[in-house]
């Protein structure tokens, strides 16, 4: 399974009085996390949207385990879980610097054309992203 880490050092602007993240803030972790993915392998959000092609969230699902605290490192995990060609799930996991399971998700992304809005096949305008996916699905299989 092709898994990408990542690692962020707790800014005390992601915590709450007492020192925690606050939940949100994982959102935005895997956002970091699934770019990283898709950076390690060779693609980029921002040249996709000179194209035209918009990839939003369509669901996201967050477990919570144990709290992160300011001024720890912990590592994001990101692979991804499942892919249809219309839908792509991330899988994430982050875990402290004592290697304890905090936060668990998966978000489910589609991929639309920038005007009207609408899904698109990633088969048929993302060939060469389609092929990785599909040949990262089925090593995951």
């Amino acid at each position: 399974m092709k898994i990408v880490t990542t690692n962020i050092d707790v800014r005390y602007a992601e915590t709450d009085q007492m020192g925690i993240v606050h939940h949100s803030n994982y959102v935005v972790w895997f956002e970091v996390g699934r770019t990283e993915f898709i950076k390690d392998l060779g693609y980029h959000y921002a040249e996709m949207e000179k194209d035209g092609i918009l990839s939003p969230v369509v669901d996201i699902n967050i477990s919570y385990k144990k709290p992160t605290l300011y001024g720890e490192t912990v590592t994001l995990k990101t692979w991804v879980d499942a892919y249809d060609g219309l839908r792509i799930t991330y899988g994430y996991e982050i875990v402290n610097e004592q290697k304890e399971l905090c936060v668990t998700g998966r978000s489910v992304h589609v991929c639309v054309k920038k005007e009207g809005f609408r899904p698109i096949s990633i088969r048929k305008y993302l060939p060469k992203w389609h092929d990785l996916y599909e040949e990262i699905k089925n090593k995951n299989s």
